[in-house]
């Protein structure tokens, strides 16, 4: 099935073990089991070895908002890539427009950031681009339209709101001009995804 989910994004987070946006941390704090009636009780230790590389390859696509299809065809660039495989799948996704938008703090979720540039309010090098999944290169610089700039989600990103702890450090952020630069190809080590991308590796090489 390569249709995207749309439900509750929490409901998801719960499906996945973990928190796939930062709405769905404190919720996950209160229920951190699996939705439905035998939530509760169902110990995803115990999950057989498919339903375990499934699952993973699941929290991967809902980490980064790609459809089946979607992520097949970044896992068939990562396999011709040198390198080792997972790693490069999860640096392509990372390097994803939306993705990018993301961790720099100009949206508050995955969802919103591919809205946004969905909208047409996000530039790359200037230039209107609206595709989420255009993948952003070094050296490359992001920001929003101007005509964008007084809307409320991008003056909250402005004062910082949505931005993480710790800018990622392949990336040169400047929330008051809303702009931001890849400065370097991410390693896998420096990208905060809850993925075991082996088993991912594991899920589609069986």
């Amino acid at each position: 099935m390569n249709v995207r989910y749309t439900g509750p994004k929490v409901r998801l987070s719960r499906r996945a073990g973990v928190p796939l946006t930062r709405k769905a941390v404190r919720y996950f704090e209160a229920r951190p089991y699996p939705p439905g009636e035998h939530g509760r009780k169902t110990n995803r230790r115990n999950a057989g070895d498919y339903s375990t590389r499934l699952m993973e390859k699941q929290k991967l696509r809902w980490y980064y908002d790609v459809s089946e299809k979607q992520l097949r065809r970044y896992w068939d660039i990562a396999l011709r890539k040198p390198g080792r495989s997972g790693a490069e799948l999860v640096v392509l996704l990372e390097t994803r427009l939306a993705s990018i938008v993301l961790r720099a703090g100009l949206a508050p979720s995955i969802y919103a950031a591919r809205q946004y540039v969905n909208h047409g309010h996000i530039t790359v090098d200037g230039r209107k681009v609206d595709i989420p999944s255009y993948l952003v290169k070094p050296g490359q610089t992001i920001g929003v339209r101007p005509r964008s700039r007084q809307m409320q989600p991008f003056v909250a990103a402005a004062e910082g709101i949505y931005a993480d702890e710790r800018t990622a450090p392949y990336l040169s952020v400047d929330h008051q001009e809303l702009r931001i630069t890849l400065l370097a190809r991410p390693e896998r080590t420096q990208i905060a995804v809850p993925v075991d991308e082996q088993l991912v590796v594991e899920h589609y090489s069986r």
